[in-house]
């Protein structure tokens, strides 16, 4: 089921009226039985994975509280991180190690091979797996109680709105609200629905019909100018940019009409004046996620220099990989690591600390640069492989003066972006449903207007996944 589907239209709201309309302490078996059936929508035997990791982490983080000493909790969160990650690794990445290795046995002249596994990704496992480790870290750590009561903590792994792409909540800020007592509130319906509609507006018109562009050039980019593919790798920008954007939107919008409030995942990040600043700015959630707990366990910063610079390094190399078995994305890390640092390097060396004020001409200009080096990055992540990233790299410079395809672009689809690039800039720093409530009513009907006029008419008819579910 997704978020911009017909069933999603029915199913959302029925959830809501039964939740506001039962008991609050019946609310929590609703929730849960509203997400397994989310999640079952996508393949029933998903759901057996969820429920056996939410028992694993439950259980060991019952078992790690009564436990004072952190030694002897130890054994168990190795347990926890084993399992999780071993889940993790088969259904995942198994694969991409045993092409690799089989590779390797080849050019070494080995005839064994190590065996593949016809095993389909189950949606959201990157994202619930990363929330019960947080979990149990904490209780770990001694930083969160472990949570009593299975049917909250199954909630906490599963709640629909945020569990197959994000944002990856931690149990403290979210399972409190999930206890809550919440009564229908106006402004939240208000709120909601606006994050909603802008966010299917997002993803159905402007990120699945750029997708359309981006997939002739990456199909065929022998056959466009240099003009042209630089035009589609920036249309990729935006297509992955409103499209998990315009997920976070609807996720956020549909918790907080319930009185739910989950974290904004995204606050302008093509605003950033460099790639520190985009990532405080994008994916908020994971980025976060990566900071404390594997850079600051790490040490940080407050280590060596060079331990410093191979703690970055991990840490975006592991993003990488997180993302997905293959060695675009273990690139698409490592550059991004390379380019932070050099950033940092740059700004120690000259002393400069380029903070300028919001829209001001050097905000501009810093802006557009790491629009560009994030755009060029992107190229590894949309790419199928190496070969097909250093080919279109190739094509650059030698396909300036050819007779170009046309990628003949409708009006509607440059205005859209227009208008979402704007959006961005006057929303710097703000949300939209806190924007629109700013505005007068005639306003905000007018821009509901046309949000809504754009779904109906320039959507298409096929409903296209979000692409970091495959994540």
């Amino acid at each position: 089921m997704l978020f911009n589907t017909i069933q999603f239209v029915f199913f959302l709201p029925a959830v809501i009226l039964l939740y506001f309309a039962i008991p609050a302490k019946f609310r929590w078996m609703l929730l849960l039985a509203a997400s397994y059936y989310f999640y079952m929508s996508w393949k029933l035997e998903y759901i057996f994975l969820i429920i056996f990791s939410t028992l694993i982490d439950y259980f060991i983080g019952l078992k790690m509280e009564k436990l004072q000493d952190k030694k002897a909790r130890l054994p168990y969160l190795i347990m926890s991180l084993l399992t999780n990650f071993g889940l993790l690794f088969a259904f995942k990445y198994l694969n991409f190690f045993s092409e690799n290795v089989n590779s390797a046995f080849q050019a070494f002249g080995f005839s064994q091979q190590v065996p593949y596994l016809e095993l389909l990704l189950p949606v959201g496992i990157s994202f619930y797996t990363f929330q019960t480790i947080s979990y149990a870290i904490d209780v770990y750590s001694g930083k969160q109680k472990a949570e009593r009561h299975l049917g909250y903590f199954a909630l906490y792994v599963s709640f629909f709105p945020q569990l197959v792409a994000g944002p990856i909540e931690r149990f403290s800020t979210l399972t409190p609200q999930l206890k809550g007592h919440h009564q229908f509130s106006y402004d939240n319906l208000a709120n909601g629905l606006r994050l909603i509609l802008y966010g299917l507006f997002v993803k159905m018109v402007i990120a699945d019909n750029l997708s359309v562009y981006v997939d002739k050039i990456y199909a065929a980019p022998h056959d466009f100018d240099t003009f042209n593919i630089l035009l589609g790798l920036c249309f990729y920008s935006f297509q992955i940019y409103c499209d998990f954007f315009g997920y976070s939107s609807i996720a956020v919008g549909s918790a907080l009409i319930m009185g739910i409030k989950i974290m904004d995942n995204f606050k302008t990040p093509y605003l950033s004046n460099n790639i520190a600043e985009f990532w405080q700015r994008w994916h908020i959630s994971l980025s976060t996620w990566f900071r404390d707990y594997l850079y600051f366990p790490m040490g940080g910063s407050n280590v060596l220099k060079f331990r410093w610079v191979l703690n970055v390094m991990a840490v975006f190399i592991v993003s990488g990989i997180w993302h997905g078995a293959n060695w675009t994305f273990i690139i698409w890390g490592l550059l991004f690591g390379i380019v932070y640092l050099v950033e940092k390097f740059i700004n120690r060396m000259f002393n400069l600390k380029p903070n300028p004020k919001p829209y001001s001409p050097l905000h501009i200009l810093l802006s557009v640069k790491t629009f560009a080096i994030v755009t060029f990055i992107w190229l590894f992540f949309r790419s199928q492989n190496m070969g097909e990233a250093f080919g279109i790299i190739k094509l650059i410079p030698e396909n300036i003066s050819i007779v170009s395809r046309e990628l003949n672009v409708p009006m509607f689809l440059w205005i859209s972006l227009l208008g979402f690039i704007l959006s961005d800039i006057f929303l710097y720093n703000k949300r939209f449903d806190v924007w629109m409530k700013g505005h007068p009513l005639v306003v905000r009907w007018g821009i509901y207007s046309i949000l809504i006029f754009a779904i109906i008419v320039f959507s298409g008819v096929e409903s296209f996944p979000f692409i970091y579910f495959q994540f």
